[in-house]
C-alpha cells in the first residue's frame, strides 16, 4: 500500500494546486499572487497527504478521518497565515480565502476519488 503513497501525493498536489489556482483566478489574482498560492500548495499539501495516508495505512479510515479533519484546519490556518503575510490580495480575509480554496480542493479530490475509484 505504501508504494502507492509517491502517485496519489502527486494526483492530490496536481488537483489542489488545479482547483485553488482556479479559484484564485475567479477571484482575479495577478501572476504573484498565483505563485504564491502554487508554493504554498506545494509545501501544505505533501505533507497532509503523506500524513494521512499513513495513518489510513497503519491504523485504518477512521483514524484517517479524524487526522484529515484536523491536518485540514491546520492546514487553513497555517496556509492563511501565509497568505496574511506574502499575498498582495486584500480584499478578502487570508483565512476565509484559505477556508475556500481547501474545500473546493478538498471536495473536487473527494469527488474525483468517488468517480474513479
Amino acid at each position: 500500500m505504501l508504494n502507492q503513497l509517491p502517485i496519489y501525493m502527486i494526483q492530490c498536489l496536481l488537483i489542489t494546486i488545479t482547483v485553488e489556482c482556479v479559484l484564485a483566478s475567479i477571484f482575479k489574482f495577478k501572476i504573484k499572487d498565483l505563485v504564491i498560492v502554487l508554493l504554498v500548495n506545494i509545501l501544505t499539501n505533501p505533507l497532509l497527504v503523506s500524513i494521512t495516508f499513513s495513518i489510513g495505512t497503519f491504523f485504518g479510515n477512521t483514524y484517517r478521518g479524524i487526522a484529515t479533519l484536523v491536518l485540514e484546519i491546520l492546514v487553513v490556518i497555517v496556509e492563511g497565515f501565509i497568505y496574511k503575510k506574502v499575498l498582495n490580495e486584500k480584499k478578502i480575509n487570508p483565512y476565509l480565502l484559505s477556508l475556500i480554496f481547501n474545500i473546493g480542493s478538498y471536495l473536487t479530490g473527494g469527488l474525483i476519488n468517488y468517480i474513479f475509484y
